[in-house]
């Protein structure tokens, strides 16, 4: 049996730099470059310098676990700092504390889509009109992916210009003294505890035979 290649690159009149494909650099070629690129450690900046992805594997029902997300509530029980939810005149747009600034504000409004089991919630500190924090979420079916039952959690966030410098300072409370991109660096870490309460609250009452999505959320 033949194949015949598809046109691919064919609108590029020359190799492009920085592009390794089969045909431009073998295998031979290739792995030394691979494992160049493998380092027992890496900076800091290097992994989380842009994006901060967290995952985990949970032990409860894929669907369950992103009805639970979806919910704008759920992040009063699974964050670190975030609470006392109340949804504002704005259909779906909802405030909260974040205790880590204090008495700050912030604002989430969550675009979920069932299909594709995401979760992405839009936030912003101390005003409502533009949530330019935004968080990416992913629940997986764990049997797809680990050929056992239980969900796989992807969330993701990217560092904003924002974070580096507060956008509409006239909105913030007064003498507050940190913003929220000062905690930038710790983010991988502080969102990988969050991720770790997440799993502990489905996992928990997964296995107490008990909603994932408590009673008082519906």
């Amino acid at each position: 049996m033949t194949t015949s290649a598809l046109p691919a690159l064919s609108d590029i009149p020359e190799a492009l730099p920085g592009v390794l494909r089969i045909e431009n650099s073998d295998r031979e070629a290739t792995t030394p470059i691979i494992v160049d690129m493998l380092r027992s450690v890496y900076p800091h900046d290097q992994i989380f310098g842009e994006f901060c992805p967290v995952q985990a594997y949970i032990a409860a029902p894929p669907r369950e676990v992103f009805e639970y997300l979806a919910d704008t509530r759920c992040l009063e029980e699974w964050t670190y700092s975030l609470r006392g939810f109340v949804e504002t005149a704005e259909p779906g747009l909802w405030l909260a504390y974040d205790r880590l600034g204090k008495e700050t504000e912030i604002y989430t409004r969550t675009v979920a889509h069932a299909d594709a089991m995401t979760v992405d919630y839009h936030c912003a500190w101390d005003q409502g009109s533009h949530l330019w924090m935004i968080y990416l979420m992913r629940v997986v079916d764990a049997q797809l992916v680990f050929n056992k039952p239980g969900s796989v959690v992807i969330w993701v966030n990217c560092h904003h210009p924002f974070y580096d410098e507060n956008p509409y300072p006239e909105t913030a409370p007064p003498k507050r003294p940190v913003w929220v991109g000062d905690f930038w660096d710790m983010f991988s870490a502080g969102h990988q505890l969050e991720m770790d309460n997440l799993k502990a609250i489905c996992e928990y009452r997964a296995s107490h035979g008990l909603a994932i999505k408590p009673d008082w959320m519906k």
